[in-house]
């Protein structure tokens, strides 16, 4: 099963950093997984999300206003 990882951002070197790092932390796992990097802040919003980087694992959103640890996030996708 594809788990979708979804970064959501302007587009900004912080959201750019987020994608690097979930990337890198999916692969050293060796899970099946698709980022999709969201820009739109409509789309952003119905995340309910108020500070970006953020990122959400499927429709729930792990970390919010920062980029993570890649050992953070193996917890968080684990």
């Amino acid at each position: 099963m594809t788990i979708i990882l979804n970064v959501l951002g302007t587009g900004c070197a912080k959201c750019n950093k987020l994608a690097a790092v979930t990337e890198e932390a999916a692969k050293q796992m060796g899970i099946d997984y698709e980022i999709k990097k969201i820009t739109d802040i409509t789309e952003i919003m119905a995340f309910d999300v108020m500070m970006t980087p953020a990122l959400a694992i499927g429709d729930e959103v792990k970390v919010s206003g920062r980029v993570p640890s890649i050992d953070e996030l193996k917890t968080l996708l684990s």
